[in-house]
């Protein structure tokens, strides 16, 4: 068995702060752009549609209404006319396409979740997952998603799977693509993450902890890395310190910058790294490294055991209400249509 041998592509971009839109004019131009340069994937960082919202870690939620109501008239549906621009380009230039955006729906106008989608290169939808858990001030501004997007694509340049954020830090989330064969494997990353003020401890050192977790994740699924931060550009950086608030300001100075780089099945950095200037990331990655380190420790064949642990994900898409066409089921109908949505459930998380 021969595994392809894909050279891959990491947006290291800043949004156009706010503006889905615009930012996906971006989008569309970057992936044009690593086309050209030969990649057959195209990765952004995590909520790159419309930005990342910043301004929950400066200000308390208070002082946030007007960011909040931006950021819900610059999220995007998943089937909307913006989304759809990205798998026009997709499908026009040959290339898989990773993208991180905030989601809308249609269900209610302030509910929004932080998402991403795997893009096939005919354009189609290959995956959507929605973030299990915002972290930390996102609770303020997403809402929580579901296990529905667990899920890793088997694609003609391998098996593709991706976590955001946070959730590199969840074994289980992990462990449940790994358990899927998962080769190359997509964590989208926030520009910067600020948890402290200036002079009052250690800020979050995302840069560290998102090696570590990108880095343990390649070493123990034997995967693949593309660990894709964003870029805090000037007109991102004026937009947040436009309110003049000096401590913002001195927090948006201070907070470490996220890198964006590349991991082999060991977890060890391969390719280009980006952290302080903006622009495309490349590396290659040969698949057939992941079949060597497999025979140190397989975590998903004889490296564990089935006997002692049990796992089970459940992968339903998680709705508001469920509604019959005509009315209240009779006790008959309800528990027939139980057990079908009990074996869908189970046929879906085997």
């Amino acid at each position: 068995m021969t595994l392809p041998i894909v050279k891959v592509a990491a947006a290291h971009a800043a949004p156009v702060y706010m503006n889905a839109a615009a930012t996906v004019s971006k989008a569309v131009s970057l992936i044009e752009e690593a086309a050209r340069h030969g990649a057959e994937l195209v990765v952004f960082p995590e909520s790159f549609v419309p930005g990342f919202p910043v301004w929950a870690a400066l200000w308390a939620p208070i002082y946030n209404h007007d960011w909040f109501r931006r950021m819900v008239s610059n999220s995007i549906l998943v089937d909307g006319p913006e989304m759809a621009q990205i798998q026009a380009a997709a499908r026009r230039h040959g290339v898989f396409v990773s993208l991180g955006f905030s989601e809308s729906t249609e269900v209610s106008v302030g509910c929004i979740w932080n998402s991403n989608v795997l893009i096939g290169d005919d354009g189609t939808l290959l995956n959507h997952h929605r973030k299990l858990v915002p972290t930390f001030y996102e609770k303020m501004v997403w809402a929580p998603g579901d296990g529905h997007g667990l899920r890793v694509s088997n694609t003609r340049i391998g098996r593709i799977g991706a976590l955001i954020c946070g959730e590199n830090t969840n074994p289980l989330a992990r462990y449940s693509l790994a358990a899927q064969g998962e080769q190359i494997h997509i964590s989208a990353w926030p520009a910067i993450w600020p948890t402290r003020m200036p002079g009052s401890g250690q800020n979050f050192d995302n840069l560290a902890a998102n090696r570590i977790r990108a880095g343990g994740h390649s070493f123990e699924a034997k995967a693949f890395g593309i660990l894709n931060a964003g870029f805090l550009d000037r007109t991102m950086f004026d937009a947040l310190a436009a309110s003049g608030d000096r401590q913002a300001i001195e927090v948006l100075e201070n907070t470490p910058r996220a890198a964006t780089q590349f991991l082999d099945p060991t977890g060890a950095v391969i390719g280009d790294t980006l952290q302080t200037e903006e622009g495309l990331a490349y590396a290659t990655f040969d698949l057939n490294a992941c079949i060597e380190p497999k025979q140190f420790h397989d975590i998903v064949g004889y490296y564990n055991r089935f006997d002692v642990f049990n796992v089970e994900i459940d992968r339903r898409r998680l709705t508001p209400a469920r509604f019959s066409p005509d009315g209240p089921a009779t006790p008959t109908q309800q528990a027939s249509g139980e057990r079908a949505g009990a074996d869908a459930a189970l046929l879906d998380v085997i």
